[in-house]
């Protein structure tokens, strides 16, 4: 068995989301090895400021929880609570064998 970290494709960093709505997260599986880790995957909303390297990610609110990995795709919903404040530094991030996080977005 091989850990795989598969390329976030979308969000992008010109993606712009809005509070409530449904949206598709997209990564890379053409790298997948043949037989990974755990195919089952968390995806979690975080951000982060610039020149920091912590995710501050939502731990307890996962955006989607047992996700097959080898999909490539998932759709979740873009919390609409008052945690989430307009800005562009935040991030998606895959869970499962590793984590990956996606380039910097605005909601």
């Amino acid at each position: 068995r091989d850990v795989w970290n598969p390329k976030i494709t979308s969000p992008t960093s010109s993606t712009v989301w809005r509070k409530g709505s449904v949206v598709t997260v997209t990564w890379d599986t053409s790298d997948a090895p043949r037989y990974p880790t755990n195919i089952q995957g968390k995806i979690y909303l975080g951000h982060m400021h610039d020149g920091e390297t912590n995710e501050h990610l939502d731990i307890s609110h996962p955006l989607a929880e047992s996700v097959d990995l080898t999909r490539g795709s998932a759709q979740v919903t873009v919390p609409s609570s008052n945690s989430v404040s307009p800005g562009a530094d935040y991030i998606i991030v895959l869970m499962g064998d590793s984590g990956n996080h996606s380039p910097k977005f605005a909601i």
